[in-house]
């Protein structure tokens, strides 16, 4: 399983980007996907995760209202479309995939990760 992450890049505040994550080689219908980010020193957090029902199984206080997260389930590539975007929001952003349905609360619970994009606002 491969997963690729693009999109990041510098945003002045209020801006937008719109991530993607496209994936290869994943064969099970309807895994859950997620969205996490990391700054140096800190721990992974969890963005946004969506079960293998296209439901969007989680989606963090912090980007409530600023962030979307959107699957291709034909395709298994995740979107995360962030809007208004804070300082605070400057991170390493990574696609997560695990080969269930539901969503586990835990990064180490994901077993595939992309490499990650970095955002900067």
């Amino acid at each position: 399983v491969q997963l690729v992450e693009s999109g990041g890049g510098s945003v002045q505040a209020e801006g937008s980007l719109r991530l993607s994550c496209v994936t290869n080689g994943i064969t099970y219908r309807g895994p859950c996907m997620g969205w996490f980010r990391q700054v140096p020193g800190k721990e992974r957090e969890r963005v946004a995760t969506m079960d293998g029902d296209g439901r969007i199984d989680y989606m963090s206080n912090s980007v409530k209202g600023r962030f979307t997260i959107t699957k291709d389930k034909d395709k298994n590539s995740l979107y995360l479309q962030m809007d208004n975007l804070k300082p605070s929001d400057t991170a390493m952003y990574y696609c997560a995939v695990r080969l269930n349905t539901g969503c586990p609360v835990l990064p180490v619970d994901f077993p595939y990760w992309g490499q990650g994009t970095q955002v900067t606002v």
